[in-house]
């Protein structure tokens, strides 16, 4: 993926769906307003469509705004209502999402410490 993320830099993603039309000032306005965050932190933040076949990333790169776009041709993001208007997830779940499965059930295997074992 073509965004650079820092580990200071969180990914929220609004669980609402956005008319797609919204460019970067209309999604900027919507981060303060839904996210209640100023959008120039470099945080990313993410919105989908009614549909569930778009995704709109838009982030802060030091002297400007980006915007990424993902249209599915088949099939449809995996986003489910939970009592948050907004969620956080990790740069995995992100992958996750933008692959295509279900960022919500997924999870890694935990790590295994062996330093006791030998």
């Amino acid at each position: 993926m073509p965004l650079l993320l820092q580990t200071e830099h969180n990914i929220y993603v609004s669980l609402s769906p956005v008319d797609m039309r919204k460019s970067i000032n209309g999604l900027a306005a919507l981060v303060l307003s839904a996210f209640q965050k100023q959008p120039t932190t470099g945080h990313l933040f993410v919105f989908y469509n009614q549909a569930k076949d778009k995704v709109k990333i838009l982030h802060w790169d030091k002297n400007g705004f980006g915007l990424y776009y993902k249209r599915l041709e088949k099939g449809r993001f995996c986003f489910k209502k939970t009592n948050a208007s907004v969620i956080e997830l990790s740069l995995e779940q992100l992958n996750w999402l933008l692959a295509g499965l279900d960022f919500m059930l997924m999870k890694e295997f935990n790590e295994i410490d062996y330093s006791h074992y030998y």
